[in-house]
């Protein structure tokens, strides 16, 4: 295969090139990453037929998964995702045994203070979601001390994240942070739950290198082999790499759109080893991912990365890395009005 043919067939796979159900994008993307829930929106409104704002959040939740971040996925994919142990630990309020956080050294929860913390918020949740804050206060009039507060609510996860990874509650999905039990499931175990995610990547993310796919999920070379070995795909070279592939019956017979607007943490910057970009040169490595760790939305146009944007109360602000022609100028503005119609101003920097 060609790098033009690896390309049109990523973007194709991922939903880029003809929209479809959103319940099918989410599944089939492994759910979109949504630390910022507008960026996830706009994951969504580019790849879905059905996308409507007002019921978007129909059918999904939004959890820790790939790589240990917030994606917003569908509810149904609950034991995909959400392991507990392999079961083990599934709405098991006990925490006598060795974790991450507990092994942390600012740790102030015991076992006890734990559960008992824990079970004000789950019985909290019963009645209605509350935000992190709110969570916060109502554990505070039960007891909560300033350091086990910093244990329980860490900014990074902490007590609230692994009641989340037992199964026990969800993010609601929506911008503000806020908190609601989860759906009864049933986990399956993690092995076989790791295989049925990379037979999705290699079918909807696919053609991918193992150093993509290493990228994406975060594991070791010898994991996404032995995936590899259990898998249906189909090798193609390109350029000393050989990209594996699930065929899925989809037709590659378009050409790439001429633009494309891509989220904030988009699932085509985040799919593959982003040093090894087969969209964004190098030398813009850093104006999309940035040293904090963020991902802007990034400005494709015919197959490459060309700027960065962002749009707020009504404007449009893109900012270019390359020179583009008088007509490409012409077709960003004409996408970005199909794709915003309140815009009131479109500024090209």
């Amino acid at each position: 295969m060609t790098k033009d043919e690896i390309k049109l067939r990523q973007v194709t796979n991922q939903y880029l090139m003809t929209p479809a159900p959103k319940l099918q994008v989410v599944r089939d993307l492994c759910g979109v990453q949504a630390q910022f829930m507008t960026n996830a929106l706009h994951s969504l409104k580019i790849r879905c037929n059905d996308f409507d704002e007002a019921t978007v959040a129909d059918g999904l939740v939004k959890n820790w998964t790939v790589r240990g971040t917030v994606h917003v996925f569908a509810e149904d994919d609950l034991p995909l995702f959400i392991h507990c142990n392999n079961g083990n630990d599934y709405r098991k309020n006990e925490w006598n045994g060795y974790s991450f956080w507990n092994q942390r050294d600012k740790w102030a929860l015991t076992p006890e203070r734990q559960k008992y913390l824990a079970q004000v918020i789950l019985n909290a949740l019963e009645k209605e979601p509350y935000t992190r804050e709110e969570l916060k206060e109502i554990c505070r009039e039960a007891g909560m001390t300033e350091p086990e507060e910093s244990s329980m609510f860490d900014q990074w996860g902490g007590g609230v994240r692994e009641l989340c990874e037992r199964g026990f509650m969800n993010y609601v999905v929506q911008e503000k942070k806020a908190f609601c039990l989860s759906p009864e499931f049933t986990p399956i175990p993690e092995e076989e739950a790791k295989l049925k995610q990379a037979r999705r990547y290699f079918t909807n993310f696919g053609p991918a290198t193992i150093h993509d796919a290493m990228y994406y999920f975060h594991a070791s070379a010898t994991q996404v082999k032995q995936w590899l070995e259990q898998l249906p795909v189909k090798e193609a070279e390109c350029d000393g790499k050989t990209y594996y592939y699930i065929e899925n019956a989809k037709n590659y017979n378009q050409e790439i759109p001429k633009c494309l607007f891509l989220a904030g943490f988009d699932q085509l910057m985040l799919g593959y080893e982003k040093k090894e970009s087969l969209y964004l040169p190098q030398e813009h490595l850093r104006k999309i991912f940035n040293l904090a760790g963020i991902v802007m939305p990034a400005l494709m146009i015919n197959g490459q990365i060309v700027g960065k944007w962002k749009q707020k109360s009504g404007k449009l602000t893109v900012e270019l890395f390359d020179k583009v022609s008088e007509k490409e100028k012409k077709t960003i503005k004409e996408k970005a009005e199909m794709l915003w119609d309140d815009l009131k101003k479109i500024e090209i920097l």
